[in-house]
Order: structure tokens, then C-alpha cells, then sequence
């Protein structure tokens, strides 16, 4: 009886079936539509801030408590100056990614806040880049003012489909007779200039930049990645005496 008697007090406060549907129907239905409105923009604005663990080089451990950065982001790292931008190389586990500093990292301690600037390291591209020597995150360092540029890029860009490169092999004219006589270079290839110290493989890089400039109407890019700096400075000015580099104008031919 005792068992009845509660199951009836229970009967009481329980609505009928029809009505519990609507119910659940309308309120759930409706939470469920304000959380997802609600966090979708929070996921695509919000910025990830991690911190650094460790620091061995240039290699950079960062942990992040949420939102894992994916591989090739950059991270900035807060209040530093001049800028640091990390890479982001590995994902290590426990939230933790591993990165590679494109700066020195002197004074760099455990605990600095890094935040995730959404996309990979970008550099401004166009024909106002030419003629301008940048470093690796894009910033302008030969001294002649900022690049204005209206287009950044991301120095990971996706490897050209087969449909859109050609099947054909054509040869390069270097204008350099011994290179195209007796070792002549495919036009889409890649060549290996290979050398001991001071026998001439950056005065020929700088004929090839010269000649490609002149016949071919192209332009090149100078990567000068372990250069010695006198080396880098030396070629900076012979290609303004030659004319490959136009400091007036908007005649260059490099950057």
C-alpha cells in the first residue's frame, strides 16, 4: 500500500506524453540551435595562446591547454622585440607541438606566451617586391623602407597538378656557352651547382639571374640560405652595377 500510495503522489507531477514531446521538442531543440550559433564564432575568432616548455636552439617546445595549432602555423611569440615567429614542425602529444625558431632565440624562457596567428608564415608577393631583399617572414632588410604590397602569400603553397606542367623537355639557354655545349639545363628542372670555396658558383648563379633577365624576359628569386653576409652584400651591389637590380626604377629583373 505504502508503495502505491507513492506512486500515486508521484502520478501527479508527471505530464502526459503528448505534452512532455512538445516539451522536449521546442526547449531542447532550441538549446541545441543556441550553443551551436553560439560556438561556431568562437572557434573560428578565438586565437590559440600556448606557452613555451622548453627551448633548445632553435627547436621550441609549445603547450597549448585547447585548440592544437596544425603543422606549418606560425606562432608569434608575445612580447618580444624584434618579432619572433616559431614554425610549428611536430605534434609532440600532451597538447604540445614542437617548432623551429626563424629567429635567434636568445632570452627566451619557459612560461612566454606564444599565440597562433591562424595560417602558415605569409610574405607580400607582386612586382613591388622586386628588387627587395626580405628575410624569412617577409620584413624588408636592405634599408630602403617598407614593401607595399596589396598581396600576402604563404610560403607552403600545394605542388602544381601533372595536367598543368608540361610533358615536353625543352632546353634552357643559359647564354653561357661550356653550360649549354657540355651540360645543358632542362627548363622545369632542377640543377646542382657543386664547388669548393671561391671557384665561382655564386658569380655564375648571378649570370644565369643576368641572362634569363635579358633573353628570356623572367625573373628570379635569390634564396641565400648559410650565405656568408660579405658574399650576400657583394652580389647585392654587382647586380645593382649590372642592372639587374633597379634602385630608381621598376626595372628589376630579382629579389
Amino acid at each position: 500500500m505504502s508503495f502505491l500510495r507513492s506512486l500515486c503522489n508521484v502520478s501527479k507531477f508527471l505530464r502526459p506524453a503528448s505534452n512532455l514531446s512538445q516539451f522536449c521538442s521546442s526547449t531542447l531543440i532550441s538549446q541545441k540551435r543556441g550553443y551551436a550559433v553560439e560556438a561556431k564564432p568562437a572557434a573560428t575568432t578565438a586565437a590559440s595562446t600556448g606557452r613555451v616548455v622548453a627551448v633548445i636552439g632553435a627547436v621550441v617546445d609549445v603547450q597549448f591547454d585547447e585548440n592544437l595549432p596544425p603543422i606549418l602555423n606560425a606562432l608569434e611569440v608575445k612580447g618580444r622585440t624584434p618579432r619572433l615567429i616559431l614554425e610549428i614542425a611536430q605534434h609532440l602529444g600532451e597538447n604540445t607541438v614542437r617548432t623551429i625558431a626563424m629567429d635567434g632565440t636568445e632570452g627566451l624562457v619557459r612560461g612566454q606566451q606564444c599565440v597562433d596567428t591562424g595560417g602558415p608564415i605569409r610574405i607580400p608577393v607582386g612586382p613591388e617586391t622586386l628588387g627587395r631583399i626580405m628575410n624569412v617572414i617577409g620584413e624588408p632588410i636592405d634599408e630602403r623602407g617598407p614593401i607595399k604590397t596589396k598581396m600576402m602569400s604563404g610560403i607552403h603553397q600545394d605542388a602544381p597538378d601533372f595536367i598543368e606542367m608540361s610533358t615536353e623537355q625543352e632546353i634552357l639557354e643559359t647564354g653561357i656557352k661550356v653550360v649549354d655545349l657540355l651540360a645543358p639545363y632542362v627548363k622545369g628542372g632542377k640543377i646542382g651547382l657543386f664547388g669548393g670555396a671561391g671557384v665561382g658558383k655564386t658569380v655564375l648563379i648571378m649570370e644565369l639571374i643576368n641572362n634569363i633577365a635579358r633573353a628570356h624576359g623572367g625573373y628570379s628569386v635569390f634564396a641565400g640560405v648559410g650565405e656568408r653576409t660579405r658574399e650576400g652584400n657583394d652580389l647585392y651591389h654587382e647586380m645593382i652595377t649590372t642592372g639587374v637590380i633597379d634602385l630608381k626604377g621598376n626595372n628589376s629583373k630579382v629579389n
